[in-house]
């Protein structure tokens, strides 16, 4: 299914975090360099460590979840 961009509700790490009950740290990590979120930010530098700012898709959400998901036997 493909789902149009322009549409789609888009999360904060602060808001996934909060969904998962996890830590907001926890959750960057989850989706840091999963396909499909945005990372808007500076890149790494030699003196400097990068910043990002993550906006997650619905899908993106919904299918991590999906995966991390234990499946009953």
């Amino acid at each position: 299914m493909k789902v149009d961009v322009a549409i789609e509700t888009y999360y904060t790490v602060e808001q996934v975090a909060a969904q998962l009950a996890v830590s907001k740290d926890t959750a960057r990590r989850m989706f840091l360099n999963e396909p499909g979120v945005m990372a808007i930010g500076k890149p790494f530098s030699k003196y400097r460590r990068s910043y990002h700012t993550l906006r997650i898709p619905q899908s993106v959400l919904t299918r991590v979840y999906a995966r991390l998901t234990v499946k009953a036997a």
